[in-house]
């Protein structure tokens, strides 16, 4: 059993590991395609801020991951490893293969929901009492912020571009652009803490549903985990944030390809002021607890910066299909999660 954890844990730094490297695209998408930062010092400069978020947040959304979505009593090694393989599978050897935008953070959530549901049903669930206790539950919030993070991060884009055009109204064009390359690096190294503070939690939570399942272990009480509840020891939080860095450090050309380049064209007033949008979004949401995905907030302020051009400014066919996986994510990775449990609960 014990071999199984590491195996487990391991599988667990291989889905932070490729977040941080699809997520890369995100943190350095607008700052490669306005050309402030080279692709290779980008992610370096992305990596760093990933890194910092560790002084900041705390682990509000690793407690939601290993609180919030399914019963303490049903976790299980099974079901943890299923989860993060349904994940794996769907992020990645799927979507990033093909370039396309995916969230990490969904996939979880939907492999964590398919393997507890093949488990357990229903009642495996963390659904609360009631129509009130649904509504409060964190599955609710959580999947209704699949919707409201990009429509956060559309909006909030708009709106900031609108305002720091309108302040640089009676500025030279040069000027312009020479202000907002250097507050761009501001910009992007905000969003780069926000995508390590919620993304690389998702992975702690994960790491820490495992050690509480297997506590009773003489090995794991005595040198990983002495605690009887779910909490996030330092060691995971310090782990999850290396990891992450590092995948950042990786890159994700293909995707950074799609976002910088394909979805809009941006000059540095809009990558700064989709970064700032799309900053904004992931402080908040991960001072609330909430786990979103990083692909889906900067993918929104990107078009709604987009807009403030011309609606015909946002290619809306490579748009489009972005959307499709932000609606096929978590049924998809549910599916795969439960399969994999299926196989996984017959050992």
């Amino acid at each position: 059993m014990l071999i199984l954890v590491f195996i487990t844990v391991f599988a667990a730094l291989i889905f932070d590991f490729v977040n941080g490297m699809n997520d890369a695209a995100n943190s350095i998408a607008t700052i490669v395609s306005t050309r402030i930062l080279s692709p290779r010092w980008a992610v370096v400069w992305a990596a760093s801020f990933n890194f910092i978020a560790i002084f900041i947040f705390g682990t509000p959304v690793a407690k939601t991951i290993g609180k919030g979505i399914i019963e303490a009593d049903v976790i299980s090694v099974q079901l943890v490893f299923s989860a993060l393989l349904g994940a794996i599978i769907w992020a990645y050897f799927f979507c990033a293969r093909i370039g396309i935008p995916v969230s990490s953070s969904h996939s979880l959530i939907g492999g964590l929901l398919g393997a507890a549901l093949m488990k357990g049903g229903i009642s495996a669930l963390s659904l609360g009492k009631g129509i009130a206790g649904f509504l409060a539950s964190k599955i609710f919030i959580t999947i209704l912020f699949v919707v409201l993070a990009p429509v956060a991060g559309l909006i909030l884009g708009y709106f900031i571009m609108v305002l720091m055009l309108w302040l640089s109204r009676k500025s030279h064009p040069g000027k312009v652009d020479s202000f907002y390359r250097v507050g761009q690096l501001l910009s992007s190294a905000c969003f780069s803490i926000g995508h390590g503070g919620n993304d690389a939690q998702k992975t702690m939570g994960i790491i820490a549903m495992l050690l509480y399942t297997t506590r009773n272990m003489h090995f794991v009480h005595e040198y990983l985990y002495p605690y009887t509840d779910i909490r996030v020891p330092f060691w995971v939080q310090l782990l999850a944030l290396s990891v992450i860095a590092l995948g950042t450090l990786s890159g994700g050309m293909k995707i950074i390809k799609t976002m910088g380049v394909k979805l809009t064209h941006l000059k540095p007033i809009g990558g700064f002021s989709a970064e700032t949008a799309g900053a904004i979004t992931l402080f908040s949401a991960t001072a609330m607890g909430i786990p979103v995905s990083t692909t889906q907030t900067i993918a929104g302020a990107i078009m709604g910066v987009g807009t403030t051009r011309r609606f015909s400014a946002v290619r809306w066919g490579i748009a489009s299909n972005i959307i499709l996986t932000w609606i096929l994510t978590i049924p998809a990775s549910a599916i795969i999660g439960a399969i994999v449990y299926l196989i996984a609960s017959q050992f």
